[in-house]
């Protein structure tokens, strides 16, 4: 089943924490037999969304819109960008409403895990604007969500992430593995 790992960080660095935390719950999903997919907004150059241009799908945002609905499990992860997530994220889930008029209208059947990062305690305002959107778009976000104190994220010895932040990341990717019956009950339904 493939996993969509939806990386709203525009960072490309390989040690940026957004691709350090989309490689490790890559390497977390394989290990359970999943097809993970990473898909980042930034890297894609996704054009700014506008309600005249939506009869007209560009090339980027085919691939967008592909590679939601190929993905009936997903993981949305963001850093905290002043109470919200990134304005590429945001953008890249406003083409979505492409898939309005789809058999399974926007994100009908998908299930969704939240993670969002903040150098202060306030993530959970990014997991916040995330479920909002999620909802919006009729997907089913998984209840249990994931804000990181980033200073609490990595070990200072081994650079590697916190043994705490390690199983907290393993028990949403358990949980999202999990919801893989729910997902299933609802395609035949």
């Amino acid at each position: 089943m493939k996993v969509l790992i939806f990386n709203g960080a525009i960072d490309d660095r390989p040690y940026a924490t957004s691709n350090q935390l989309a490689a490790y719950l890559t390497e977390q999903l394989k290990e359970r037999g999943f097809s993970p997919e990473i898909f980042n907004p930034g890297i894609a150059q996704i054009p700014f969304f506008s309600p005249e241009e939506a009869g007209k799908k560009p090339a980027e945002v085919a691939a967008l819109c592909k590679a939601f609905t190929e993905a009936d499990l997903q993981i949305w992860m963001t850093p905290l960008y002043h109470g919200s997530m990134t304005g590429a994220m945001k953008n890249s889930l406003d083409w979505l409403e492409m898939m309005s008029k789809n058999q399974r209208p926007y994100l009908t059947g998908k299930v969704v895990a939240l993670l969002s990062w903040a150098d202060g305690t306030q993530a959970m305002q990014g997991i916040n604007a995330m479920d909002a959107v999620a909802k919006a778009l009729r997907a089913w976000v998984l209840p249990y969500s994931l804000p990181i104190l980033k200073d609490n994220l990595y070990d200072p010895e081994t650079r590697g992430f916190t043994a705490f932040y390690k199983n907290k990341l393993d028990m949403m990717v358990q949980l999202l593995c999990a919801a893989k019956a729910h997902v299933a009950a609802g395609m035949e339904g």
